[in-house]
């Protein structure tokens, strides 16, 4: 029998860690992120790998800078890198920092859907007050 829990809690365990690997950083705040900082991008190009730019993260009541790294590319995705939109509420929220399928591979839910960027400015039509507008970016 201490067996049969000891192997469920295991399992329990694998299951919450393996959720939490796929999890996307999300925050809302209310207090506008400090200025980006100057980061050196490295010169070198690696071949299977995208550049994360370094960014502020909302941690324990205070914004932190996460520093730039490489990622591996996923064939077929887009990196969109993390950055921070005001909405017309003053909140602020953190969008990307995720992987999108390619435009070649087209939308689920098209470009005017929810999750569609009609102006190609990276930012969700969801979250972006003006989502028709291709010179603001």
């Amino acid at each position: 029998m201490q067996r049969k829990t000891l192997l469920a809690t295991a399992f329990a365990a694998g299951l919450m860690g393996l959720g939490a690997a796929h999890a996307q950083y999300t925050a809302i705040v209310q207090v506008a992120p400090p200025a980006p900082r100057y980061e050196v991008v490295p010169q070198e190009v690696r071949p299977g790998h995208v550049w994360a730019p370094g960014h502020y993260e909302w941690r324990g009541n205070e914004y932190v800078w996460v520093e730039g790294h490489w990622l591996t590319a996923r064939n077929g995705y887009e990196y969109r890198e993390p950055r921070w939109v005001q909405r017309g509420n003053g909140e602020w929220v953190m969008i990307g920092g995720n992987w999108e399928r390619g435009r070649h591979h087209g939308d689920r839910y098209g470009e005017n859907g929810p999750r569609g960027d009609r102006d190609g400015d990276g930012v969700q039509n969801r979250f972006d007050r003006f989502p028709n507008n291709p010179r603001r970016s």
